[in-house]
Order: C-alpha cells, then sequence, then structure tokens
C-alpha cells in the first residue's frame, strides 16, 4: 500500500534566497571572466564570439540539467559523455538507415532515457553504488558505440537537419541556444514547482528521513536518471547536428566540464542544495573560460589545469561533505 504524503510548504524545500556572499561568488565569475577576456582579447567581445559561446555552452547546458537532479539526490552520474557519444551513433545509423529526418530527435531523448533507466535500475533496485554503476556503464557505453562508430566518423545524409543546431530563428543566435533556455526554464520549472523537484531536495537533504516520510526514494532516484539520460540524448542530437556527424570523440569533455559546472554553479555534490538555476551559471563559467583561454592561446593542457583547480576551489569554498557521492 502507498502512503499518503504530505508535501511541506514549498519555502521549506527550495534554495533560500538570502544573500550569502558564497552564494554569489559564481556571478561574480562571470562577470569577472567577461571583463578580463574583453580587456586581454579583441576578438572576445564580438557579436561572432558571442555566437560561438552560445552555440558551444548550449549542449553542455542541456547535458548537465538532467544530471543536476541525480546530483541534487546526492548521487553521481559518470556516463552523460559516453551516454551522449552512444546515443550518437546510434541516432545516426538510424536516422541514414531509415530517413528520419527531424523524427530523430524525439528518437534520441527516448534512446537516452532508455540508457539512464538502465543505470537508475541497477543502483536503486541493485542497491550498488551510483559511483560503480556509472563507472561500469560509462566504459560499456563507450565501447559500444565505438563498435558502432568503427573508430570513424559518420556523417549524417539529410543535410537539412543541421538546421535543428546551427540554423537562426532569431539572427545570430544558433538554434541550439533557443533549445538549451527551454530546456534550463522547463528544469528550473520542475525543481521548484513540481512533487519530482521538492523530492529531489528531500531526498538530497536526507535520504532516512525521506524514506521515512513515506517517501518512494528508489522510485524518485529512478526518475532522475532517466531524466539525465533524457537530456545526455538531447544534447547529443544537438551536437551531432551542429558537427555534421558523430565520431569517437563526441561527448569526451562532458565528464570533466558537466561536473564542473555544476559543481562550480553552486549545486553541492553532498545532495539537497543548489539546482537547474545555478547549473546555467556554472555552465556560463565553463564556457567563458574555455573561449577566452582559446582565444588568448593558452595551450588544451594548462586549461585542464585551470579548470581543475576551478573545481577543487569551488567545493572548497562550498565546505560541504562529500561522503554521498559515493551512495
Amino acid at each position: 500500500m502507498t502512503q499518503d504524503v504530505t508535501l511541506p510548504p514549498a519555502s521549506t524545500t527550495r534554495p533560500a534566497m538570502r544573500f550569502i556572499p558564497g552564494r554569489w561568488l559564481p556571478l561574480l565569475a562571470v562577470v569577472a571572466l567577461i571583463v578580463f577576456f574583453s580587456l586581454t582579447s579583441d576578438a572576445f567581445a564580438t557579436l561572432r564570439n558571442f555566437t560561438a559561446i552560445t552555440g558551444q555552452a548550449s549542449a553542455l547546458l542541456i547535458a548537465c540539467l538532467g544530471l543536476t537532479f541525480v546530483i541534487l539526490m546526492g548521487c553521481i552520474d559518470l556516463s552523460v559523455g559516453a551516454m551522449v557519444l552512444l546515443v550518437g551513433a546510434l541516432s545516426i545509423q538510424l536516422m541514414n538507415s531509415f530517413g528520419l529526418g527531424f523524427y530523430t530527435v524525439p528518437l534520441a531523448m527516448v534512446l537516452g532515457a532508455g540508457l539512464g533507466a538502465l543505470n537508475g535500475l541497477v543502483y536503486a533496485w541493485g542497491r550498488v553504488p551510483s559511483f560503480v554503476v556509472t563507472l561500469g556503464s560509462l566504459s560499456m557505453f563507450s565501447g559500444a558505440a565505438l563498435q558502432l562508430l568503427q573508430g570513424r566518423a559518420v556523417a549524417y545524409n539529410d543535410l537539412s537537419f543541421e538546421t535543428v543546431a546551427i540554423g537562426q530563428w532569431i539572427p545570430h543566435l544558433p538554434n541550439i541556444a533557443l533549445w538549451a533556455v527551454l530546456a534550463w526554464l522547463l528544469s528550473v520549472f520542475v525543481a521548484h514547482y513540481t512533487r519530482f523537484g521538492r523530492y529531489s531536495y528531500l531526498i538530497g537533504g536526507g535520504e532516512q528521513v525521506a524514506h521515512t516520510a513515506g517517501i518512494p526514494v528508489r522510485r524518485y532516484k529512478l526518475y532522475a536518471f532517466i531524466a539525465s539520460g533524457m537530456l545526455a540524448g538531447f544534447a547529443s542530437i544537438l551536437l551531432v547536428a551542429r558537427l555534421g556527424a558523430a565520431g569517437p570523440s563526441l561527448g569526451s569533455d562532458l565528464l570533466l566540464n558537466s561536473l564542473a559546472a555544476i559543481v562550480v554553479g553552486g549545486t553541492s555534490l553532498a545532495g539537497g542544495s543548489g539546482g537547474p538555476q545555478r547549473t546555467l551559471i556554472g555552465v556560463l563559467i565553463i564556457a567563458l573560460m574555455d573561449n577566452g583561454l582559446n582565444l588568448l592561446g593558452v595551450s588544451e593542457f594548462t586549461q585542464m589545469i585551470i579548470k581543475g583547480a576551478v573545481v577543487i576551489a569551488a567545493v572548497l569554498i562550498s565546505r560541504q561533505p562529500l561522503q554521498s557521492v559515493v551512495k
């Protein structure tokens, strides 16, 4: 028998809006990065570069939004980049074989949701730590994708499909950015005004308390992994449309960048605080750093060092315990 659950007032399940200096640091970092790169590179503060930044950041934002709900519950998903690669490989094969065209977009989301459900079922019902489950699926999904691609990039045949991502219904703003904004607005609404969103904060803030209150914890954790996979699939097909092909390197940088964006934005790896509204700020920080450092000619290896240092600094500033990361 399912026990009825009385939801606490919305004010107790949403992030507090009090002025806390640490919570404003990510927004200040965005402003500081814009000012710094505008002063150090003539090519940064241009309309053309703005279009490039929005295109680069959009797929990352979409992939991060689903992962944010997983982390809000005190879990982790290391397979987001691998899901992007596998969904991209599967989608482009199906598109070319059956001429699916724009129907490939919902198909990719269904494929991603299926992979996320696989992670969630093994984790929630198999009682295997999310870190272990998704580390294993990262290898499985990547291997399956590389088998499909045979180590080479596969282009799609329907040239009109590129308008999904790189068309511009609004001048100087690629369509992929519009999809990202829509996904972000929907995620913020879900986080703050739906039962799933409120339960995400409650479970992350105290899983045992949530379970005692009658919340079906395992079921909602499964929903979070499905959402992570579905949005990873959406990000994948938009990346494929933007790049014109699915290759072995598709999504290769998403593991570091997605976790970095979520943590830097202010969502705690311990769960229970943050949310998609803060993930947007974290994505902007990572995208601005990538773009600005590239314009300054900073090597890829140095950029990796800087990103790692930024993530560690963000965790130190938040000063949240990380025990639940391996739950």
